[in-house]
């Protein structure tokens, strides 16, 4: 069976028009306000994004030149499959519980400047790339770890489940602090 990665690709695009059409337009001082020190300007959530996202790269590389060691909590698919969803979870639009990251996604700079969006597209375009150049991973099951955390495991199909559904939450995010920029 192939994988059919057009579910992903298809919100990533949704995701970068959604940012750029309700955000696309802000100012360097708009982009790094932020309503307190405990939450994320808009750029911030932007950057976080790309930090996250290109922590995945070198993951399927490694497993593309054959370096990638699986731990061995990846053995167990039970384990497996209760982790991945418990993190899809944990990574709903809704955001009813916030969630604190791990230190290595924390998002780069506290101002983030005016070529966010085209750092962000660019990265869109990479992610992209690599989830439809991933069909043969999907096909075979391949499973990962997290990129923050070893004993993290989970299908490398949940993971793209997990960026797609990362970047709607922080899409709502950015925009309910867009929404108090109006205020």
């Amino acid at each position: 069976m192939v994988m059919d990665t057009k579910k992903w690709t298809t919100q990533i695009d949704k995701t970068t028009d959604d940012f750029k059409k309700s955000l696309g337009s802000l100012t360097f001082e708009q982009l790094n306000w932020k309503p307190s020190l405990q939450t994320w300007s808009i750029g911030q959530n932007i950057d976080h994004l790309i930090v996250i996202n290109q922590t995945y790269l070198p993951i399927i590389s490694s497993i593309r030149n054959g370096t990638y060691r699986l731990p061995f909590i990846g053995k167990f698919s039970f384990i497996v499959s209760f982790l991945g969803k418990i993190l899809l979870q944990s990574v709903k639009p809704d955001r009813k519980k916030r969630m604190k990251t791990f230190p290595v996604w924390e998002p780069t700079r506290s101002e983030i400047g005016v070529n966010l969006f085209e750092r962000f597209e660019r990265n869109q375009v990479e992610l992209k790339n690599m989830i439809e150049n991933s069909v043969d991973l999907l096909d075979q099951g391949t499973i990962i770890s997290s990129p923050a955390n070893s004993n993290i495991v989970y299908k490398l199909e949940t993971a793209f489940d997990i960026i797609v559904t990362h970047e709607q939450r922080h899409f709502e995010q950015a925009k309910e602090v867009g929404m108090m920029l109006k205020n």
